[in-house]
């Protein structure tokens, strides 16, 4: 057989490196530094590219939802945010939901989640105005044009959680999935694909979370890809 040169044999091996990255949905990730997660990938309750995000040497993970993303990497310090939201009264799936909307669990995001009125966003959760002035007693009655006294969640966590079990206790959590993923519109109609795609991201993340006792206290952080809107 004749000996492949050395310039094909590169070639060859460029084009398997390039097919490797072609990975399925439910592969593992393939960039090696989590800080590229942190550093590109943060954005509200999404990603923003195509690329996939590492996964800590010692976390296992099921496989990704059917034609979804998802990933892991490790943030220093969110190990003690986890334990500060649980020690609040949160729950695992109240902590995944926390975990696909914002990066650290945290309300470090522009005021409102750049909305107003009654799909203005609060506290980790990214609650909306309409729910918390519906179902939540420390707001409800209020005005839509009362949409800025939402921004106390913002500073007080055990007030964020307790509105949080307030509006899922009113709702149940199908029609609560629909309202937190699209307001009213949500609400009345919980079961388009979308919002059935938020639901499945968020109870992959708690299962991740929950296979493991070591998850709820660690600095790994789960994500899924789901869109932004």
């Amino acid at each position: 057989m004749r000996r492949l040169s050395a310039i094909m044999v590169a070639s060859m091996l460029a084009f398997a490196g390039a097919t490797l990255f072609a990975v399925p949905a439910g592969a593992n990730s393939v960039l090696d530094a989590p800080s590229y997660c942190a550093d590109h990938h943060a954005g509200g309750d999404g990603w923003g590219n195509d690329d996939y995000c590492s996964t800590p040497d010692d976390v296992v993970m099921a496989a990704c939802p059917s034609g979804m993303r998802c990933g892991s990497y490790s943030i220093s310090g969110l190990g003690s945010r986890k334990q500060q939201v649980r020690n609040a009264g949160a729950n695992s799936l109240d902590l995944a939901v926390a975990m696909l909307e914002t990066e650290r669990m945290d309300t470090n995001y522009p005021y409102g989640d750049n909305k107003r009125d009654d799909a203005a966003n609060f506290g980790i959760f990214k609650q909306n105005w309409y729910m918390l002035r519906s179902k939540c007693d420390r707001f409800r009655g209020q005005t839509t044009a009362q949409w800025n006294n939402g921004a106390a969640l913002n500073s007080n966590l055990s007030a964020d959680i307790s509105c949080l079990h307030q509006s899922q206790n009113a709702y149940g959590m199908n029609t609560w999935f629909g309202g937190h993923r699209n307001g009213q519109t949500g609400i009345n109609n919980p079961n388009t694909s979308d919002i059935n795609g938020y639901k499945t991201a968020v109870y992959w993340i708690r299962d991740q979370l929950n296979s493991n006792s070591a998850n709820l206290s660690n600095d790994t952080r789960f994500w899924v890809d789901v869109r932004p809107i």
